[in-house]
């Protein structure tokens, strides 16, 4: 094999069952991987994957409604991002209002003083 591919030693499965108010769905993944076949490390690795998931993306987009975003022309979309991102490490590092993301981000546009907090650590 060539390239990329050539470092492929398993396949792994992932199945996921959810239930949503009585409607239940299976779903399977298949992965590539360049772990060995073991069955541990290959479940730790996909956890690893949703963690980000849903520490990074899932944030994103509920909070910040990263997904509606319409940005299409030149570098707009990956400025966008960039701004974004940077605005969430700030909102996290910010421990003086003990509630989340999407309350934090709306206090500081309506509060100053919290906003420069949130700015200035």
């Amino acid at each position: 094999m060539k390239g990329s591919w050539a470092n492929i030693t398993s396949v792994g499965l992932l199945e996921s069952q959810r239930d949503m108010a009585g409607v239940v769905s299976l779903e399977q993944r298949f992965f590539l991987t360049s772990l060995p076949c073991d069955a541990v490390r290959f479940a730790q690795a996909v956890r690893q994957h949703w963690g980000v998931e849903h520490a990074l993306h899932w944030v994103l987009d509920v909070s910040f409604r990263e997904d509606d975003c319409r940005i299409r022309r030149g570098h707009g979309a990956q400025n966008m991002a960039v701004l974004r991102h940077m605005a969430l490490n700030l909102l996290r590092r910010e421990m003086g209002h003990k509630r989340g993301i999407t309350a934090r981000r709306k206090r500081a546009g309506g509060d100053r003083d919290y906003l420069f907090q949130v700015l200035t650590g």
